[in-house]
């Protein structure tokens, strides 16, 4: 499949080393003001406890400022920072105890929790911001809370099944991120919200009018944060996404004949794609080594023979280099259709470049006449869409 590029990441990155530019004795760092934001407020139960202003960078964790908890809970630091970005505040020694912060000059934050509800349900107030993430905290805690409920459980569901509740569970978030970025596209804390309008793993389960939520918030963002580095990264990734998507469109028509493949089998013959014209067929690029790909396979067996009398096959082509686990892996997984093609290059192989793609397992559906009608089916998007050919 696809890897798409998590914004969050991207433009954590971007602060983080601009952060690290600043702590530095260059000029650029002179011209922050000191002391150009306030964080506040009242954490119960935290009493001695150090509070960490922190941010990540390539090279590790930056201290941006701490202060100590009173003992009657509350606490009040002062600092500087360069400009808008994705900060953590942290509580103690626990690296997970943290809250994610889209931090900016003039800010005057304050949190009031007590110490068990810190990372989980705490109250935020005093920025433009606030309240998103006040919100957000709560949604996402209550998202964690069914998710491990669902992991729990994991053992009495198929992994399609599985994943499919995990959606269900994680839809009601998504929901609630799309709902707050509409309503103000030009909110800082949109930094956050975005992570949950990308293409998780490719485009078949994505709604592609989050497309036009993150083209209005990118926009806002131009005019709000013109000269904030997180803005000029945050429009290049909807950039990305707005032409990968374009691509998946074009690979899902009908219209773009699969590239020819011509390689060998365990025996040494040769097998071409074309060759199979007349059968839908699944292209299926995976490798011995490759733990998600054999998770994957129990699932294409089946539907394989399901429909395989029905003008169904499957064209398995391997990024091995060692041809004696490839062969091995073929037999264990009981992959019991006749081509397997490798040319034993595992990433050396042009098959990546010639079909896009820098993760496996990768699909590709081709029609009858050779034409590609969809790309990184698995699971239950591949059962649905062989349903659709095969049953109506």
């Amino acid at each position: 499949m696809i890897k798409y590029p998590l914004i969050l990441l991207a433009l954590c990155t971007v602060l983080f080393a601009c952060t690290s530019d600043t702590n530095t004795d260059s000029e650029e760092s002179e011209e922050i003001p000191a002391n150009n934001f306030t964080i506040s407020g009242m954490i119960e139960g935290a009493a001695n406890q150090i509070i960490y202003l922190e941010a990540q960078s390539p090279n590790g964790t930056i201290s941006i400022q701490n202060a100590t908890i009173g003992a009657d809970g509350s606490f009040k630091m002062a600092g500087s920072i360069p400009g808008l970005g994705v900060y953590q505040l942290r509580l103690g020694d626990a690296p997970n105890n943290m809250l994610l912060l889209t931090l900016q000059p003039k800010d005057d934050l304050k949190i009031k929790a007590t110490s068990e509800t810190f990372a989980s349900t705490p109250t935020a107030s005093g920025t433009d911001w606030s309240t998103n993430l006040t919100d957000y905290m709560r949604e996402v805690t209550e998202f964690r809370t069914k998710q491990f409920e669902l992991n729990e459980k994991k053992d009495q569901f198929k992994p399609d099944e599985l994943m499919a509740k995990y959606l269900v569970l994680k839809s009601k978030i998504d929901a609630f991120a799309i709902d707050r970025m509409k309503k103000d596209p030009g909110n800082a804390f949109n930094i956050i919200l975005t992570t949950y309008a990308v293409p998780p793993m490719n485009f078949e389960d994505w709604d592609p009018s989050s497309l036009d939520v993150l083209k209005e918030v990118a926009a806002a963002f131009e005019k709000k944060f013109k000269d904030s580095p997180m803005t000029e990264t945050l429009s290049a990734q909807v950039y990305q996404i707005e032409v990968a998507y374009d691509e998946h469109l074009a690979n899902s028509s009908g219209t773009r004949v699969a590239p020819e493949i011509a390689l060998k089998n365990p025996s040494g013959q040769e097998i071409r794609l074309s060759s199979l014209r007349g059968n839908y067929v699944l292209i299926d690029f995976w490798a011995s080594w490759c733990a998600p790909c054999r998770q994957e396979s129990p699932n294409v067996v089946r539907l394989y023979n399901k429909y395989k009398n029905k003008g169904f096959t499957v064209y398995s082509v391997s990024l091995d280099a060692n041809a004696e686990a490839w062969k091995a892996a073929i037999v264990k997984d009981g992959l019991n259709w006749p081509n397997h093609v490798s040319d034993l290059l595992e990433w050396k192989s042009p098959m990546p470049q010639l079909y896009g793609f820098n993760s496996i397992p990768h699909t590709v559906l081709v029609n009858k006449e050779g034409k590609i009608i969809g790309t990184g089916l698995r699971g239950a998007a591949l059962e649905q869409k062989l349903k659709e050919i095969f049953e109506n």
